[in-house]
């Protein structure tokens, strides 16, 4: 799906050319015993997912792009789903119901859901077919609070799926045209491999930055990466209270030096002296549009 940051950038302190000489990420040549499974029926969905074991899995969205300027997005045409050896593609543009075993699982907080911008990936989720998704990781959020050394800025500001694959995994995910193709049509193999690279590269992400939060003393809160969207709200990872993007121990660096100003702007500033700044307002809920 599209994601922002999604631009790939070299590692701080590695030149551009060291960073793409890295190899490609490649989900079959990181898993032992390599699964896909496309489905495109939903009883067939139904009885696969029924054996999914609980337990982290990586989580991603496909859909056709739009591209109008001011044209309504389009629906989610595919779910992705991947554990360390299986990928699961449901694509659910093809199904005469949604799966209940998917909507079970999403809803679920005994399956952890990991990816990059998942809380839009949620809320567009629910806004299409009214599904709740319950116990979600933000990788942006858990690289930020476990490796607050490397990452500065704004807490929420979001990290690419590319460059934490490239920074934790060594390897280079690619894009490209593949990422703005029909996903509403039967998918061919490139379409297969990149939604299959996409949610597996979530969940080994997931691992990587999770045992680093193991290692620290003291092991930061859940609280403060993972959420659920219920109903269109964001709750805490249980699906209960409120929930917003919040670590009080991390350390967002030093602010970024102001932009110079221009000639023009000092009789403007002196007519708005006396005003207050704006206070920006951070959403805590996301809402159904109906």
């Amino acid at each position: 799906m599209l994601h922002l940051s999604n631009i790939i950038l070299p590692l701080r302190g590695r030149p551009m050319s060291i960073a793409s000489s890295l190899p490609l990420y490649s989900w079959r040549a990181r898993s032992i015993n390599p699964t896909l499974i496309y489905l495109t029926d939903y009883l067939q969905a139904n009885t696969v997912l029924a054996h999914l074991p609980h337990g982290p899995v990586g989580f991603d969205l496909e859909w056709r792009p739009s591209f109008r300027k001011g044209q309504p997005e389009n629906r989610v045409a595919l779910v992705q789903l991947s554990t360390a050896n299986t990928v699961i593609l449901l694509h659910i543009h093809f199904m005469s119901h949604f799966p209940s075993q998917l909507a079970e699982l999403l809803g679920s907080p005994s399956w952890i859901k990991a990816g990059v911008n998942i809380q839009y990936d949620c809320a567009k989720l629910y806004r299409d077919y009214g599904i709740s998704v319950r116990n979600c990781v933000e990788l942006s959020l858990l690289a930020r609070t476990v490796d607050n050394a490397r990452w500065k800025g704004k807490y929420t500001t979001l990290l690419g799926l590319a460059r934490l694959v490239e920074t934790y995994e060594q390897a280079i995910l690619t894009k490209g045209k593949v990422q703005r193709s029909n996903w509403e049509q039967f998918l061919n193999i490139p379409q297969r491999e990149y939604a299959a690279n996409d949610a597996h590269a979530g969940y080994v992400v997931y691992f990587r930055l999770f045992s680093m939060a193991r290692a620290m003393d003291p092991v930061p809160l859940s609280t403060y990466y993972s959420f659920s969207l219920v109903d269109g709200y964001l709750r805490d990872s249980s699906g209960i209270f409120t929930w917003q993007a919040h670590n009080p121990y991390y350390d967002p660096g030093p602010p970024p030096p102001p932009k110079p100003k221009k000639p023009d702007q000092d009789n403007q500033d002196q007519g708005s002296q006396d005003r207050p700044d704006p206070t920006p307002v951070i959403a805590s809920e996301v809402q159904h549009d109906g």
